[in-house]
């Protein structure tokens, strides 16, 4: 038997570092135990994390089966590393099986990964700073009750959206602390340690009271996101009661009456929030885009979509009729959606910059790339379509389209035509953009590409199907 300790619960770096010499040895699963070591203590220490990885015998597994490993061992189920063991072993005879959706023990891997990415994605909407001064002057501090050891695994997400704040997150098991410049850790808090209120609440429940409006559903989007174990930790949350009781008799009827899809949405309240959230896209002026376009291009499709698309940007036409994928690129996008056998009205199509980025010659508006902080300006816009969709699949149609979703620089060829995670979770796709197809002049290469097109759309199609296979067992 052999007894193999990590040094923290969500450390996988350890995990793969013990895990890989024992699958190349061959050591069966049922002779391996997993157990995780001690944790620090001193609340405010600011203890640097750090993790050398140990040399292992080379072999390679599948993509999907790291991208899986990473979200199930931040998992609190006990038997997550011996699970993980489990498969990391089979795979070495069944190189395939991480693609089974079927198998039990994928199955429930991917569950513990689906929760996993939930909960991440609960603390980056839920999680609320308040305003409290010590010797170096304002800090912002937060509480947070994970399910799952996700905390550390949020750290980057933090530390790039409040890169010039100083905070600290404090939950039950770890805290993390930023200075502006280093990132460090402390051990685990409560709820007495973090401050309750700041004059900032004040204002933000005034805020929040001022642009309350159950005909627009922000209520509806909160009520539908947000459980309420996370109620306490927002203050606009207090309001709630109040404002939902002065609200008009229809408004209100209106939201009791709304019917749960069997995704465990709130329909009309998703269709309404999705209404409320293209409305405010309409008045966006997050980067200077916004000054020569004729509108902003929102997404369309069902809020209900099992599967979105993301493109780059509007084209001229798109700008002037004020829909997504109207134009030459957009006919092209149809005929392989029919190909493939996918219908484009089931389907969410938006793009990842809104507004139409073009130079002036004579009386043409030419397209131009959109640039990183013209992308990164409209990242928000596509976190919320995200959040409201919820698709099961997303597929970033070139490469401004897949650094919006993954949030980094992707190689079209490298990363073309397989499943991947997204940071905040789902799964995701990268192909071309159909304008690509548009531009290749041999007729004989254009049928091609245009073919390996339609494949890419077919195996997003399947994936979708094994997912909602899964949901319906």
């Amino acid at each position: 038997m052999r007894v193999v300790t990590l040094p923290a619960p969500d450390d996988f770096d350890a995990w793969r570092d013990a895990a890989r010499p024992l699958a190349a040895a061959d050591v069966p699963p049922e002779d391996v135990v997993w157990q995780v070591g001690d944790t620090p203590t001193d609340l405010f220490a600011g203890q640097a994390v750090a993790h050398e990885s140990a040399p292992s015998p080379g072999f390679t597994v599948p993509r999907p089966f790291i991208d899986l490993a990473r979200n199930a061992l931040l998992a609190t189920d006990p038997e997550r590393f011996a699970l993980l063991y489990m498969l990391l072993a089979r795979l070495r005879r069944e190189p395939k099986l991480v693609e089974d959706h079927a198998d039990p023990l994928v199955r429930r891997l991917e569950t513990l990964a689906k929760n996993v990415r939930r909960d991440i994605h609960k603390m980056r909407a839920f999680l609320r700073f308040r305003e409290v001064t010590d010797d170096a002057g304002v800090r912002y501090v937060a509480w947070f009750e994970p399910e799952h050891h996700i905390v550390r695994a949020n750290a980057a997400f933090f530390v790039n959206r409040f890169a010039s704040m100083r905070w600290s997150i404090l939950t039950p098991d770890v805290s993390l602390h930023w200075d502006g410049k280093a990132l460090s850790e402390g051990p685990g808090a409560t709820k007495a340690d973090s401050p309750e209120g700041d004059p900032i609440e004040a204002v933000w429940k005034t805020y929040y009271a001022s642009i309350f409006n159950p005909a627009r559903v922000k209520i509806g989007a909160m009520l539908k996101e947000m459980p309420r174990k996370y109620w306490k930790n927002m203050p606009e949350t207090a309001l709630v009661p109040q404002l939902i009781a002065g609200a008009q008799a229809r408004e209100a009827s209106m939201i009791a009456t709304a019917q749960t899809n069997q995704r465990g949405d709130v329909g009309g309240n998703s269709q309404l929030a999705w209404e409320a959230l293209r409305d405010e896209a309409a008045s966006c002026t997050r980067c200077p885009l916004y000054k020569p376009a004729t509108q902003t291009v929102f997404g369309e499709g069902p809020v209900s979509a099992r599967l979105m698309f993301v493109g780059e940007q509007p084209g001229d036409q798109e700008d002037l009729a004020g829909k997504p994928f109207v134009g030459p690129a957009g006919q092209v996008f149809n005929r392989a959606l029919a190909t493939a056998g996918i219908e484009r009205d089931t389907v969410y199509v938006t793009n990842a910059v809104k507004h139409f980025k073009f130079e002036q010659r004579g009386k043409r508006r030419i397209h131009a790339k959109p640039g990183a902080g013209e992308i990164d300006a409209c990242r928000w816009w596509i976190e919320q379509e995200q959040m409201l969709i919820r698709p099961a699949v997303s597929v970033a149609l070139g490469a401004t389209a897949a650094r919006s979703l993954f949030g980094r620089v992707v190689t079209i060829g490298k990363e073309r035509g397989r499943a991947q995670q997204l940071p905040g979770g789902g799964e995701a796709w990268i192909t071309v953009h159909p304008s690509y197809l548009l531009r290749i002049d041999d007729k004989a290469r254009a049928e091609d590409e245009f073919a390996q097109f339609v494949e890419d759309l077919k195996k997003v199609r399947a994936a979708v199907a094994a997912q909602d296979t899964v949901l319906a067992e």
